[in-house]
C-alpha cells in the first residue's frame, strides 16, 4: 500500500453494508474485521512514519516548504480514512455482538 492509497473500495463498501445491517454470517465479519484491522495497521503505520518525517523536515532548516507541504498533504488524506475505517471497525464489532446474541437467544429458545 502506498502513501497515496486509499481503502480498498470493495472492502468499504462491503463494511458499509454491514453497519447498514445487510445480512452477514458470522464468519464474514471475522474475516472483514481482519482485512479492516490490517489495513487500519497499515494506515497507522503509514501516519507514525509521515509524522516522523514531518518533525525531521521542520526541525531541518534547510527541508524545503515543498517537502513540509508533501508530508501535511499526506497525513490531511490518511486520516480522515483512518477515522472512517475505525468508525466502520467499530460498527462491525457491534453487529458481531448483536449475532452473538441472536445465536444465544436462540440456542436458549
Amino acid at each position: 500500500m502506498t502513501a497515496n492509497a486509499h481503502l480498498e473500495p470493495a472492502l468499504i463498501a462491503r463494511l458499509r453494508e454491514v453497519r447498514a445491517n445487510e445480512p452477514t454470517t458470522e464468519a464474514e465479519l471475522r474475516l472483514l474485521r481482519d482485512q479492516a484491522g490490517g489495513w487500519a495497521r497499515a494506515l497507522r503505520g503509514q501516519i507514525e512514519a509521515s509524522e516522523r518525517r514531518l518533525d525531521a523536515a521542520v526541525a531541518d532548516p534547510t527541508t524545503s516548504l515543498t517537502e513540509v507541504a508533501t508530508e501535511l498533504r499526506r497525513l490531511e488524506l490518511l486520516h480522515p480514512e483512518l477515522a472512517e475505517l475505525e468508525s466502520l471497525l467499530a460498527a462491525l464489532e457491534l453487529r458481531a455482538r448483536e449475532l452473538r446474541a441472536g445465536w444465544l437467544r436462540h440456542r436458549a429458545g
